[in-house]
């Protein structure tokens, strides 16, 4: 030790070698003996973020929308993060030019708020501004749970619609296979994931946490599960709020769920084997 200048026993040993996170190919699952997005296989773009007015909701959302609008319009598959979950709004409202979708939400909450304040277009309202859009044929709602979720008023707007709204204990109760059987087959699906629908405990991270919800295999087996009833058509991410988790955990879950699910689409496209 003493020829390296050390004075006390102790080596510090920076190099992670194996355990580092720049990998190629970048997602890899063991468990299906199968390598997902190897290299070459998929494209990916990133396009920058839209030009946000925090004082205009509606040009902000305007502005997301041209963004949505274009990535279609090139053929490409829109992954959008947020962003509070009102960017779903904008999102969704540029299909309406595109064969129909089925939503599935993933949320700790219903989003399902006609007006509150005078607020239309606000983080508690999207999925009901998504309900009165034509082009949107249904929606599957799950983790939905405790207080501040919606209002009874809101449930049953949400039921009237169409929707099939799901708790945690639903899910759990009725397991993977089950919860698949309940979503329509052979559709195209538009996926909206909040990330409070998981449990504070991986994803503490967020504006609203709320106890009691999905782990990880839970959300990742479902996604996984649709890729092989119909055809992913979107994906928003949002309330990923990194400054509220020291720890990084959620956002690299929200990173790796996103990895892993792309990796199942591509996977079934035949695309990327």
């Amino acid at each position: 030790m003493a020829d390296h200048g050390y004075e006390e026993g102790r080596l510090n040993l920076p190099f992670v070698g194996h355990c580092t996170f720049g990998k190629q190919p970048p997602c890899t699952d063991w468990e299906d003996d199968v390598t997902y997005l190897p290299a070459g296989a998929v494209r990916m773009v990133d396009i920058g973020d839209a030009d946000i007015i925090h004082t205009d909701t509606i040009k902000s959302h305007a502005n997301i929308e041209l963004g949505v609008r274009k990535i279609l319009k090139s053929g490409a598959l829109p992954v959008v993060l947020g962003g509070d979950h009102s960017v779903h709004i904008p999102c969704i409202r540029a299909f309406d030019d595109q064969d129909p979708v089925h939503i599935i939400h993933i949320d700790a909450h219903l989003d399902f708020v006609d007006s509150r304040h005078g607020v239309l277009y606000g983080h508690g309202n999207p999925l009901r501004r998504a309900s009165e859009m034509k082009h949107v044929t249904g929606m599957t709602q799950m983790g939905i749970r405790f207080v501040s979720s919606s209002n009874k008023q809101d449930y049953e707007a949400a039921s009237a619609a169409g929707s099939d709204i799901l708790s945690v204990r639903d899910v759990r109760r009725l397991g993977t296979q089950g919860t698949l059987d309940r979503i329509p087959d052979g559709v195209r699906y538009y996926c909206t994931i909040d990330i409070d629908g998981f449990d504070p405990s991986i994803a503490p991270g967020t504006g609203t946490p709320s106890h009691g919800g999905f782990l990880y295999y839970e959300v990742l087996e479902i996604l996984q599960g649709l890729t092989k009833k119909g055809s992913i058509a979107g994906i928003d991410l949002v309330e990923v709020a990194p400054h509220y988790d020291p720890t990084d955990n959620t956002a690299f879950l929200a990173a790796q769920l996103l990895m892993a699910f792309l990796g199942y689409i591509f996977h079934a496209k035949g695309e990327a084997s």
